[in-house]
């Protein structure tokens, strides 16, 4: 087809998809952004669109699978998002399938006879079933370009550099490569450069249309109460949990709305759900430790409005479709500006006004540093599974599966083994059959790792450094957020480089209450009026207090405790020391 036919066939379509969105979504015109990322499938162009929550990014592709001459493939990563979707879509009376390990045997076939038999079709699957040879079978059967185009839904999951990395993403690559590379609509809510610039490389998206709408909603409310509190004999982690309670119980007595609470870490979930309860207030508990039934159940109870509050960790959320969250709050601080952003926007899906509260504790960033620790595989690992292979493949045979791996080294987690295997097949040292089974290249006589295989090890392990380095700084960029004194929106939208001509948000807790006019006020107050010094052993700091701190000059202080103080700096940054360091700047 020359570019004069694609483009009048594209104009073609369009005219027929207006039809179809009034008479099949029942919606009368596309958003800003949907049009263009429509077109761009039209025209048969890899596509990778960033837009926020609620934005439509679904319709993208129902609505041109309708009118391609062939199958969608939709990779989604969570059931309970694919699910969402496909009752929708039957609902509406569209041929929709789908294959994940929670669908029944019978369904299943099904399936499979409609995936080789029907013309065209949407189909779901997770990223783990594209590793199967009969799916791959099934979806070529007749013709390698059945496939006419290949979704990939909360695409910041293929990232490396992003924070929900799911290792099975790796391997959509290979499943279109096997496909004959029909084109890719790659689809996410927020993607700073560098994660788009992974999304493009990891899925080998060629030369693709990237459409970013923004990420900015103005009903998001967002607020941070500093909980780290001085004073008393208690330890300080235990005066910031009882000032966390106490900040909960109040937003939750004040908001009768539904909302998430998130926590870092399973014994906190569990620990906070309970206390809630005790409030008499009905809260579900939701974490990856509890079987999928009591997920189930209590992602249900949520969903009907059986209960009002979700006590979860990051594992509750990605694919859940409830528009009128009215708060999200977080009891301990995520690990990113990425999570944080995904995890708070999960309010406010239906355009009013929703609350989003980080209840901060700085000693909170050791929980998230606990967290990074043996994320990714190091060298040791790395020769310790090419040994496990050697010893297991030393007589030709059928090689090695991934689950008799995990077997053989049953201290590594799954999602780290599969990082391993990666990056020891990108290297070229281990390799991987059409039957997903691993093989070690050949060694010397004597089965020893020679200086090539070592030094392949080494320059693999090298990326995953500074996979750990990335990872450290994003703590301390939401650490930053957390402590500034300007804008939060604006600090959010400069992380995703979005800040383009945005000055404040006007909404959240900085821009209500500034700390320019906390200065001011603090300035022209009446001497008598102003707040007492006593005298102490331990400094003690107010909001806004001009202060000195060696070698890094005046500031003033965003918010302090006995033990630390945070302070804003001329320059925008904000930075924490030991209350010892800092005085209070003489006139």
């Amino acid at each position: 087809m020359t570019d004069t036919d694609l483009t009048r066939d594209t104009s073609a379509r369009l005219n027929a998809m207006r039809r179809t969105l009034r008479e099949v979504f029942g919606i009368s015109r596309l958003r800003p952004g949907q049009r263009d990322i429509v077109r761009s499938v039209l025209e048969q162009r890899d596509t990778l669109a960033v837009m926020p929550t609620g934005a439509g990014k679904s319709l993208c592709y129902q609505l041109p699978a309708l009118h391609l001459d062939g199958w969608t493939l939709v990779v989604s990563p969570l059931i309970a998002l694919m699910k969402d979707q496909f009752d929708k879509l039957r609902e509406a009376g569209i041929d929709a399938w789908r294959i994940n390990s929670a669908v029944p045997a019978a369904e299943l076939r099904e399936t499979y006879e409609a995936l080789r038999g029907m013309q065209r079709g949407i189909v779901f699957v997770t990223p783990e079933q594209l590793t199967r040879p009969e799916l791959i079978d099934a979806l070529q059967a007749g013709s390698r370009q059945r496939i006419k185009l290949v979704v990939v839904d909360e695409a910041h999951c293929v990232s490396q550099w992003g924070h929900d990395f799911r290792p099975a993403f790796l391997r959509i690559v290979d499943a279109v490569k096997a496909l004959g590379k029909p084109p890719i609509l790659a689809l996410t809510a927020t993607a700073t450069p560098d994660i788009r610039e992974d999304i493009v490389r990891s899925l080998g998206l060629h030369e693709p249309r990237i459409v970013n709408t923004g990420v900015y909603r103005d009903n998001l409310h967002y607020r941070v109460t500093q909980v780290s509190v001085g004073g008393g004999r208690q330890r300080a982690s235990t005066r910031a949990r009882e000032a966390k309670t106490a900040a909960l119980r109040t937003l939750l007595a004040s908001d009768s709305g539904r909302g998430i609470v998130y926590t870092a870490t399973v014994r906190e979930a569990e620990q906070l759900a309970a206390t809630v309860r005790g409030w008499e207030v009905a809260a579900a508990c939701y974490h990856g430790r509890i079987s999928a039934r009591e997920r189930h159940d209590a992602q249900e109870r949520f969903v009907s409005g059986d209960v009002r509050v979700m006590i979860a960790t990051n594992a509750f959320g990605m694919g859940v479709d409830i528009p009128d969250i009215r708060f999200v709050v977080h009891y301990q601080i995520p690990g990113s500006i990425d999570a944080y952003y995904q995890e708070s926007g999960r309010a406010g899906r239906d355009g009013k006004v929703a609350r989003c509260e980080l209840l901060f504790d700085l000693n909170d960033r050791r929980v998230q540093q606990f967290l990074a620790l043996g994320r990714y595989p190091d060298a040791a690992l790395l020769r310790r599974i090419c040994d496990t292979l050697a010893q297991r493949t030393k007589a030709p045979g059928a090689g090695v599966t991934a689950r008799e791996l995990l077997d053989a080294v049953p201290d590594v987690g799954r999602n780290k083994l599969a990082v391993a295997l990666k990056m020891l097949t990108d290297s070229g040292h281990v390799s991987r059959s059409r039957l997903q089974r691993y093989r070690l290249r050949e060694r010397g006589r004597d089965g020893a790792r020679d200086r090539a295989e070592d030094s392949a090890i080494e320059a693999a392990v090298e990326r995953y450094t500074q996979l750990a380095t990335r990872d450290r700084d994003a703590l301390q960029q939401i650490i930053d957020y957390a402590q500034t004194g300007g804008c939060r929106w604006r600090v959010m939208l400069e992380y995703f480089g979005d800040a383009q001509e945005f000055e404040r948000c006007g909404t959240c807790d900085n821009c209500l209450n500034p700390l320019a006019a906390t200065l001011e006020a603090q300035r022209t107050a009446p001497d008598d009026k102003r707040p007492p010094r006593h005298a102490s052993r331990k400094a003690r700091f107010c909001r806004g207090d001009a202060v000195r701190v060696r070698k890094y000059g005046s500031g003033h202080v965003v918010f302090s405790t006995d033990e630390q103080v945070a302070v804003l700096f001329p320059d925008g940054t904000t930075r924490t020391f030991m209350a010892r360091f800092v005085k209070t700047e003489i006139a």
